[in-house]
Parts: C-alpha cells; sequence; structure tokens
C-alpha cells in the first residue's frame, strides 16, 4: 500500500475521532486502532501479509512513542458440512448481474452443475461462477460487493 495513501488513513483516522478502521486491497490489509488514553496517546495497528503484526504508539506530538512486531495467528472460520465452493479467483465478489437484478441463487434454492452462482469482477472483467456440484444452496460465506481472495470459500451447497 502507498505510504502516502497509509499516512493519510491514519490522519483521518486521528481527526474523525473513529475507533477503527480496516481496509483490504489484494493481500494487503491495514487496520488502524486509534485508542485515546488520559496521555492523549494514539495506537495504530498495521497488519502487514505474511501474519507479521506491527502495532505503533504516536505521541500527541506526533513522535514515535513505542514499537514492537510479533507473530499474529491467522482467524480460523468454522465452516459447516456439505461442497464448499471457492473462488477461483481474487476479486470483488457479486450475487447478482446488477444492482436492480434479483441474486443469481438465495439460501434454500437447489442448484445444478453449471448454474451461475455470482459473479467476481477481476481487473475490470466480469466472470461468471458456475456451481461445481448438485444440491440446496445451505449458506452464502460472503456479503455482496465484498473483496475475495483466491481459494475462499464462497457457498455451501449439500
Amino acid at each position: 500500500m502507498d505510504l502516502r495513501k497509509l499516512k493519510t488513513l491514519i490522519d483521518l483516522v486521528a481527526e474523525s475521532g473513529i475507533s477503527e478502521l480496516e481496509i483490504s486491497e489484494g493481500e494487503e490489509k491495514v487496520k488502524i486502532v486509534n485508542h485515546r488514553t488520559s496521555h492523549q496517546q494514539t495506537v495504530q495497528q498495521v497488519y502487514i501479509p505474511p501474519a507479521i503484526q506491527t502495532q505503533v504508539a504516536i505521541d500527541k506530538d506526533g513522535g514515535l512513542a513505542q514499537q514492537n512486531s510479533s507473530p499474529s495467528p491467522a482467524p480460523v472460520a468454522e465452516i459447516p458440512e456439505g461442497n464448499i465452493m471457492k473462488s477461483p479467483m481474487v476479486g470483488t465478489f457479486y450475487r447478482a448481474p446488477n444492482p436492480e437484478s434479483p441474486d443469481f441463487v438465495k439460501v434454500g434454492d437447489r442448484v445444478k452443475v453449471g448454474q451461475t452462482l455470482c459473479i467476481i469482477e477481476a481487473m475490470k472483467l466480469l466472470n461468471e461462477i458456475e456451481s461445481e456440484f448438485d444440491g440446496v444452496v445451505q449458506q452464502i460465506l460472503v456479503d455482496n460487493a465484498q473483496g475475495v481472495e483466491f481459494d475462499q470459500p464462497l457457498y455451501v451447497i449439500a
């Protein structure tokens, strides 16, 4: 992520009074946490792949107060039983062909092999993702317009 963009985000969090901001761009993930103490100290946490956590505390004068690095375990998400449809690419997940249209599938819908489940936009190209399984959609694991990673679970079909 561009250093100027990171600085702008830190300034935005400090000025706005919000407590936390998390942004993902591709494989980069930045989380800025704003903790105010009686000493007017702001703490920002920056997460940088691969699983290295860097915590930076900035004092009220804008100077570096402390910095520590430690390994950060990846969160483990519980995925229900059934056939898991995974993302074949990195991109943005869409449940419908456009905002005015109904979703391709909903929880409880019966799907067949080859039926379109969603669209993943990657590099300005819209890619229809088709079901690899026959069955009923048990769960949709991704929110509409959310960024997805390669091999990320999208649907549970049983």
